[in-house]
């Protein structure tokens, strides 16, 4: 394969892999079939199929994808500076925002289908698994502390749990307004809870 076709391949391939994942977060696992990524991707289902064999393989590569946005995300967050607090605010809010939006709708449409299909299941829990510990290391360096210390592991793990929480909360209704204030309080609350360096 020449170089300008391989390009034009792997182009294809994220381009597939993209409206997978927009398609599962607007339309949702059911109506999220071949013929519909297709049509929104502006390709044919044989050329879906040239890539991906079956719907299955191509949401667990679209999951993968997705999982690898999601950590680049993280990886762009800035490591910031500045006094503590707002230090920690930043941090707290980049990972609420990358860990929520789109691709946590995405994620959501799988998780629940997978939580009763067994053979979905096996091939997400270890994406997932991976992804949180990709996750957690971040937040880690992000913040700057410990994680050796059980006490600073948990209020690593609260974070990044309340940044799930939130990212739920917003599926149904904007509940920007409320994230904010609830970011806010628990990035303070988090500053004074954290070793000063």
């Amino acid at each position: 394969m020449t170089a300008p076709k391989q390009d034009r391949s792997r182009a294809t391939r994220r381009r597939l892999l993209e409206t997978a994942i927009r398609c599962l977060a607007t339309h949702g696992w059911e109506a999220s079939t071949v013929g519909l990524i297709a049509t929104e991707a502006g390709l044919s289902r044989g050329a879906v199929q040239h890539h991906f064999p079956t719907r299955e393989a191509l949401i667990i590569a679209a999951l993968e994808h997705m999982f690898a946005d999601r950590a680049a995300l993280l990886d762009a967050l800035p490591d910031p500076s500045g006094t503590d607090p707002d230090r920690i605010h930043t941090v707290v809010a980049g990972l609420v925002e990358a860990i929520g939006g789109e691709l946590f709708r995405a994620a959501l449409q799988v998780w629940t289908v997978a939580a009763a299909d067994p053979d979905l299941r096996s091939a997400v829990v270890p994406l997932e698994r991976h992804f949180a510990r990709e996750v957690h290391r971040r937040a880690v360096r992000l913040l700057r502390v410990d994680d050796t210390d059980p006490h600073m592991r948990g209020l690593i793990q609260a974070t990044l749990d309340l940044a799930r929480g939130l990212a739920l909360a917003d599926i149904l209704t904007d509940d920007s307004r409320r994230r904010a204030h609830v970011v806010r309080t628990w990035s303070t609350h988090l500053a004074l809870a954290l070793p000063k360096p």
